[in-house]
């Protein structure tokens, strides 16, 4: 056992080794600055606030800028945390993007032996394994690790809060539930919509522990762990410890809010970004047909506004649009289904994007189906996956529809990934004996 032990975590070195170097050779040709491109255009917003933020200006453009904050106004419209990373990182080396992107690239390893985790957690060694090598050399993931953007942070969060959820499961401690309030925390705030995958988390956190589940003692292929007292897995300790992980998600979200009311002098509780989503995501003029493309501007009504007043006010107008016409909505939420999953090639995309595309989603969508088939005998413990993939995709289907935020979701498939693959690998193994054995038979009959 020890000896397989050894050979999983040579293995494992060496594919996180391999994705760092594979993503670090993507960092430098992405280069030394940040330009717009396809996919990643907020590169350039970010590395702009960074260089403002460093100025002295704070959270601010130099012009106008999308989708409707005036030049030198403040703006709460981009992740705050993202910001303050690349600021931090031009104060220390000069703006250099290409360091900045160099650490993501080197942080985006913690991926990798998170996804090894969850598929150890969840199945066993081998799964994670090939789980973690799958997302190692998956496309998408490979070129937005090295881009300036939050999906690198982003997914480490969302991966680390489920991999300490199930360490709750397994054995509920108090410090563990404020470790989940500080990863769920520093999640939101790269992107605030985690803050409803949180709500999600906390009801399976609360109903797997009072039905006295623990994760299969196999998966880690460590001794079962010993049931835990009523106290500690039932009753009110449950929602106790959800209680603790609120307030520190609070002590994460409370800074910016009160930034925010000393700014504006009025209520936002983190970024001003919903609004615009969703009033531009279901514009009349978007029609039945999704435009990733479509930007409207803002109506001439909320102009001179503060942000916290527009968000607001986008958010109920783009209400209107769904209310007013509902058949147009559900219609329109379909057409999003073939920019969610966008595989084939477009001229929109470079031919690089084109072909990572299908060497990528493409490729992997059979194995992602096929591992959630054989994943449902372990629904319940896998439901944090479940329930994350279904909330991303509706979100993504009702909002913005575009493979970078369907990013997270594909991420945890990779765990699935790993399963069916597992699964393929075991019944080839099964069945070569058998066709070896007949071949063997034919040999001698004929002879």
């Amino acid at each position: 056992m020890p000896r397989k032990k050894n050979t999983v975590t040579i293995l494992l070195v060496a594919v996180i080794l391999t994705a760092i170097l594979v993503r670090g050779v993507t960092a430098w040709w992405l280069g030394d600055q940040a330009v717009p491109l396809s996919g990643a255009y907020d590169q350039v917003s970010y590395d702009t606030l960074a260089q403002r933020v460093l100025e002295g200006k704070g959270f601010s453009f130099p012009s106008n800028w999308y989708p409707f904050t005036k030049a030198d106004e403040p703006t709460a419209h981009w992740s705050f945390l993202y910001t303050l990373y690349l600021s931090g990182v031009y104060a220390v080396f000069g703006h250099h993007p290409l360091i900045a992107r160099l650490i993501q690239v080197a942080l985006s390893g913690a991926i990798l032996l998170l996804v090894f985790r969850l598929g150890r957690r969840l199945f066993d060694e081998w799964v994670g394994l090939a789980a973690a090598a799958a997302a190692a050399v998956y496309a998408y993931l490979i070129f937005f690790n090295a881009a300036l953007m939050t999906q690198t942070f982003y997914i480490i969060m969302v991966l680390a809060s489920i991999d300490i959820a199930f360490g709750l499961v397994q054995k509920p401690t108090y410090w563990r539930w404020a470790l989940l309030g500080v990863v769920l925390g520093l999640g939101i705030l790269f992107r605030q919509t985690l803050l409803l995958y949180a709500i999600l988390l906390f009801g399976w956190l609360w109903w797997t522990m009072r039905s006295q589940v623990t994760l299969p003692a196999q998966a880690a292929e460590r001794p079962a762990p010993q049931p835990q007292t009523a106290s500690a897995r039932g009753g009110w300790a449950p929602l106790f410890g959800i209680l603790i992980a609120v307030v520190v998600i609070a002590a994460f979200i409370l800074p910016w809010t009160l930034r925010n009311f000393v700014t504006y002098n009025d209520f936002l509780l983190l970024n001003s970004n919903g609004g615009y989503w969703f009033y531009a995501s279901n514009h009349p003029g978007q029609g039945t047909m999704f435009n990733q493309s479509f930007a409207p501007p803002i109506p001439d009504n909320l102009q001179g506004l503060t942000e916290p007043a527009i968000d607001r006010a986008l958010f109920q107008q783009g209400l209107r649009f769904i209310l007013a016409d509902p058949v147009r909505f559900l219609l329109l939420s379909v057409s999003r289904l073939k920019d969610y999953f966008w595989i084939l090639p477009s001229e929109q995309s470079s031919s690089i994007s084109n072909i990572a595309r299908l060497l990528s989603f493409a490729v992997y969508l059979p194995f992602m189906i096929y591992g959630l088939w054989l994943s449902r005998r372990h629904w319940q413990l896998c439901l944090p996956l479940y329930l994350y993939i279904a909330f991303d995709g509706l979100l993504c289907l009702t909002t913005w529809a575009a493979p970078r935020y369907r990013l997270p979701s594909d991420v945890l498939l990779m765990v699935f990934v790993g399963l069916a693959v597992t699964s393929l690998v075991s019944q080839v193994k099964t069945h070569m004996p058998m066709l070896t054995n007949k071949r063997s038979l034919r040999e001698d009959s004929a002879g």
